[in-house]
């Protein structure tokens, strides 16, 4: 039984665009309550019925939310250009030699505007 999960997971952050033109409002500091959901998809093994305890996600990505929770994401390495595409490969790139069933990352800048990045 092939399945995909998904856990969510939330952080505060503030950040500017720099690549943004001069005048658009994104080009200010600003911030965001971001949202990120981290999907895994496998074959779940019949002897244990589950393809991934929940909690085995949590502890992967817990310090990568208390690396970007309440901190201005453009001081982080790899993140100097903060926009939605570049942060779902960042936390990608954190979570997947951990994850390897990571098969997607979802990350939500507002309620209506996400990015979905799904590897190389």
């Amino acid at each position: 039984m092939m399945v995909r999960l998904s856990k969510s997971f939330h952080f505060e952050a503030a950040h500017d665009l720099p690549t943004f033109p001069d005048g658009h409002k994104c080009r200010r500091l600003h911030g965001h309550s971001f949202r990120f959901d981290v999907v895994v998809e496998g074959e779940v093994p019949p002897e244990t019925g589950y393809l991934i305890d929940y909690g085995e996600i949590k502890r992967v990505v817990d310090p990568i939310v208390r690396r970007l929770d309440h901190f201005y994401l453009n001081e982080i390495v790899g993140l100097e250009n903060p926009t939605s595409e570049i942060i779902a490969k960042w936390i990608w790139d954190q979570i997947q030699p951990v994850l390897p069933m990571l098969a997607v990352l979802i990350v939500h800048e507002t309620c209506t505007s996400t990015c979905e990045y799904r590897g190389k």
